[in-house]
């Protein structure tokens, strides 16, 4: 059974979500998933994909902006973006060890996807693979993840709502010593008379249960862990679409930003915890740079402009990060073992937001 997301328990997150409050609100990007579980192998893991555009023959270049936190972990095909503010083709978050894999079944998919493109051009793909660290719940060493799960996660892309928690890639994670993994959210911000979308999705794997806090309120300090998890030992991806035309520069901002929206709910930035962020825009599409001519010419807001859309950035993040741990459920853990990773008590937590006056009821709520 789906669980209430965040903002449907009463949490009041501000900004103004998109129809299904999720990054799918950009138009254009889908997401999909693989999710294996195995409970006797110990298999708890999966990839999530997400496609920016669904071109049908052609990968064109979405513009882009990388920023990392603390880089204890790894995110494929960013120095590109650094030197040239772009990427082209598919986005899949993994495990630590499936990082090579998926690598493998997103160059496939590509290749597959775009044949054209890479049978009569010197083509190359370098899709990008992110990674969390899910040993703890899964056998990570086994190694579960096959080049054919991305492939299935990147066909499985679609849009519309989106799956939270126990799933894709998120299916082995844990945020703040609570089940947790994939979460989403978007926001709608009117610049200039044109309104844009900010969608967020995170693989929500951080924090110790002490730091964690919820629109200001300690709540990690009134629910006691329940198992030994003293030191972080975990990571988080956010990737940030938008529709509003920005420049590489200004994606390399959108993406700093992430570092606010993790921090909302308490995180320092731990040294064990690869805190590695993605901002793209669907804006300005052009052919790949194969045949895009000498001259490129671009569009994107006045810097004066965008403080809209780092706030909204900053709520979508924090909001997604909150609707992966509401919808986690009680997973024993693998290392080490005999132990509970527990749900969130979603009772519990509207108890302690209500008591310091943070809790009302919509019933609109996404």
């Amino acid at each position: 059974m789906t669980k209430p997301r965040a903002r449907a328990l009463g949490l009041p997150f501000p900004g103004t979500p998109g129809p299904n409050n999720a990054i799918t609100d950009v138009p254009g990007v889908l997401v999909g998933f693989t999710t294996l579980t195995d409970p006797e192998k110990h298999m708890r893991t999966g990839v999530t994909a997400i496609i920016p555009r669904a071109e049908k023959d052609s990968p064109h270049p979405v513009w882009a902006g990388f920023h990392t936190l603390n880089g204890n972990g790894e995110m494929t095909g960013v120095h590109w973006i650094n030197d040239a503010g772009y990427f082209v083709g598919p986005i899949c978050i993994t495990n630590t060890h499936g990082v090579g894999a998926a690598h493998t079944g997103a160059t496939q998919w590509m290749i597959k996807t775009y044949a054209k493109h890479f049978n009569e051009e010197h083509a190359w793909a370098m899709p990008i693979v992110a990674e969390t660290y899910d040993g703890c719940l899964n056998d990570i060493n086994a190694m579960f993840v096959k080049p054919e799960h991305a492939v299935a996660a990147l066909d499985a892309a679609c849009s519309g709502p989106v799956a939270e928690g126990s799933v894709g890639g998120g299916n082995g994670m844990i945020a703040y010593g609570f089940k947790a993994g994939t979460g989403t959210s978007s926001r709608q911000v009117t610049i200039g008379g044109e309104t844009y979308t900010v969608g967020a999705l995170v693989q929500a794997n951080y924090g110790i249960r002490p730091w964690f806090t919820v629109l200001g309120v300690p709540v990690g300090r009134e629910i006691p862990e329940e198992w030994p998890q003293e030191k972080e030992r975990g990571s988080i991806i956010v990737i940030i679409a938008t529709d509003a035309p920005l420049s590489d520069a200004v994606l390399r901002q959108m993406a700093k930003r992430a570092s606010i929206g993790i921090g909302r709910s308490g995180t320092p930035g731990g040294n064990g915890s690869g805190d590695i962020f993605l901002a793209f825009s669907i804006a300005d599409d052009m052919p790949n740079s194969l045949h895009a001519g000498p001259i490129i010419s671009r569009r994107s807001l006045n810097w004066e402009e965008l403080d809209p859309l780092y706030e909204a950035a900053v709520e979508a993040i924090d909001e997604s990060v909150l609707n992966a741990i509401v919808a986690g459920e009680d997973v024993p853990t693998f290392k080490p073992p005999g132990y509970i990773c527990p749900a969130i008590d979603i009772d519990q937590l509207k108890v302690i937001m209500a008591a310091h006056g943070r809790l009302v009821i919509s019933e609109k709520a996404v």
